[in-house]
């Protein structure tokens, strides 16, 4: 079996254009490194969701050039054949600020012109948002985004767009895998170099005007324009956001706008946050610092590529973080308040969001649809709706802090979104009111909804084949009770998906319904090696609405902890 491996990795070497990673490999050989060895080699990173993503070094099962080409020969064999031929319109190329991005991105863009694909490319990084807003512009035939969103530093990823400018859904994304399987080894894969600098006429740099016709239709999106001069702290979390972001505010007319220092410029090593994500616990403690310096209104962040946005608000002498789904269901609320006229408006969102939004929905007059998670769901849903007559796609969210402000953009925009909820918090300041006086009003009105999540990490194969095997246990052998909540229905959404639309397929998910009170939610991670549980309940707001919240979000922390002792795993 050692020898075996170590052929392996020979071979992989042999096949590897980069000099580095070829080293790396080879001394994993020399000093007999047998487990990071089978780590790198006994997988590969598999192409799914939206693309590939991982750990970046040496090994079929790490973000490197190797993988990058082959992945990239494989998609341009599929727009070939999709075609029938070259496709007349090119393919869209960005790429985050992290140490390989931009090499991995002239990589794809060198692969596409040598199979005779014209590439469109952003020179310098660029927030993920208006790269998929330039594949919808352009009319693309895919676009490619080189990002790791908000990974760990260590990671690097490679996101590809459909011809309709959303992230590709299935059977496209198992069809580019079939053909990435059947690409050779990388140095084999005929590739353009230096196809950034002129190595060939079919690689050229995005339109300079791009930011424009992103920003006109930003600004045509808007339900309500205002300017102000509150105060808002902005960090990019060490990302690519941060010089849009100015510019789109400025435009905008919020005159107050001001970006952490130690994080304003793009740096994929995230030298001051361990882990750049803005849900995580101490990420935001430089613009809380900040805020609280110049005691701001607002505090707002993206991740590193901007699709995600999170919000802080002051409360009670402290700040106090929005969850995901507070964010979704007071612009949710916002955009219908402004919606007037035909067509109906239809917001839309994932599966493990909250109900809230759908009574919001129907109390305004307009569609609501649930989709799996994933915004590539929330994207396409949005086109079919449309394309039936159903009405007009105005609002799209996931609680993991992803929102969509029209069809600017068929993705998550975090940009767009920021811009949107300072409308909101200006157009509520002019009226002597805050956020948390509009949440507890939706509150009074729809009753409190609170969120949570728990999760069951097992790792590796064994832990795949335990996580699956725990959600076909529930789905097969529910609970009736747990603790004083009754389950009076239960979904297994691995079956019966032909009587569901098609962004509401067949996944490994069970839903547990109780009543008026809420829901539990189990699915498997899509990018992890986790069980997921999301618990929503459903209370009284009562005369005290933001204590009433906390002793509510306890009761669905520890009911999402109770209920993960009662699976089988």
């Amino acid at each position: 079996m050692v020898t075996d491996l170590i052929r392996r990795a020979e071979d992989w070497i042999a096949g590897d254009p980069d000099p580095q990673t070829r080293s790396e490999l080879q001394a994993l050989i020399d000093t007999s490194e047998i487990e990071e060895l089978e780590a790198r080699l006994d997988q590969s990173l598999s192409f799914g969701t939206a693309g590939i993503r991982g750990e970046v070094g040496a090994g079929p099962n790490r973000m490197n050039r190797a993988v990058v080409i082959r992945t990239t020969s494989g998609l341009a064999s599929y727009l070939i054949g999709e075609h029938n031929s070259v496709p007349e319109r090119p393919v869209v190329v960005g790429f985050d600020a992290r140490p390989t991005s931009r090499q991995f991105a002239e990589d794809t863009s060198g692969v596409l012109a040598a199979a005779g694909i014209s590439v469109v490319f952003f020179p310098d990084f660029a927030p993920t948002p208006l790269v998929a807003f330039a594949a919808k512009h352009l009319q693309a035939a895919a676009a490619v985004v080189v990002t790791a969103s908000h990974n760990p530093p260590a990671d690097n990823g490679y996101k590809v767009y459909a011809n309709n400018a959303a992230q590709i859904i299935p059977p496209v994304d198992g069809d580019i895998a079939s053909a990435i399987d059947l690409a050779g080894p990388a140095r084999e894969v005929a590739r353009v170099e230096s196809a950034f600098a002129g190595g060939s006429p079919l690689v050229s740099p995005v339109p300079d005007d791009i930011l424009d016709r992103y920003w006109e239709q930003v600004n045509a999106s808007r339900p309500s324009p205002i300017h102000s001069d509150m105060t808002v702290v902005y960090t990019p979390m060490h990302g690519v956001g941060g010089q849009v972001i100015e510019e789109v505010f400025h435009r905008a007319g919020h005159s107050g706008l001001i970006t952490v220092p130690l994080q304003a410029q793009p740096d994929g090593t995230f030298p001051t946050v361990a882990f750049p994500n803005p849900e995580e616990k101490g990420a935001l403690d430089l613009a809380t610092e900040l805020a609280e310096q110049v005691d701001a209104d607002l505090i707002i962040a993206n991740d590193p590529d901007a699709d995600r946005l999170a919000i802080v608000v002051p409360h009670a002498g402290a700040w106090r973080p929005l969850t995901g789904n507070e964010i979704g269901v007071l612009l949710g609320n916002y955009i219908l308040q402004h919606a007037s006229g035909e067509p109906r408006p239809i917001v839309m969102n994932s599966i493990v969001s909250s109900p809230m939004l759908g009574q919001i929905a129907e109390a305004r007059g307009a569609l609501h649809e649930v989709t799996l998670t994933g915004f590539k769901w929330i994207a396409n849903a949005a086109m079919a709706l449309e394309a039936l007559g159903k009405g007009r796609f105005v609002f799209g969210y996931e609680e993991a802090l992803g929102y969509s402000v029209g069809s600017t953009v068929r993705d998550k925009d975090g940009i767009s979104a920021a811009l949107v909820f300072c409308d909101l918090v200006a157009g509520l300041r002019s009226e002597g009111r805050t956020v948390l006086d509009q949440l507890n009003d939706l509150w009074q009105e729809f009753g409190l909804w609170v969120s949570a999540q728990h999760s069951i990490v097992r790792p590796g194969a064994e832990g795949m084949i335990a996580i699956q095997s725990a959600v076909a246990a529930l789905a097969a052998n529910p609970p009736g009770t747990l603790g004083a909540y009754e389950i009076d229905a239960v979904t297994d959404f691995s079956v019966g998906a032909d009587k569901r639309p098609m962004w509401l397929g067949a996944q490994a998910l069970v839903e547990l319904s109780l009543g008026d009170q809420g829901r539990i939610l189990v699915r498997p991670s899509g990018t992890e090696p986790k069980l997921k549980i999301y618990v929503d309940l459903r209370g009284d707001a009562g005369t005290e609405p933001q204590k009433r919240h906390t002793e509510l979000s306890d009761s669905s922390a520890q009911l999402a902890k109770v209920f993960a002792q009662t699976l089988s795993i």
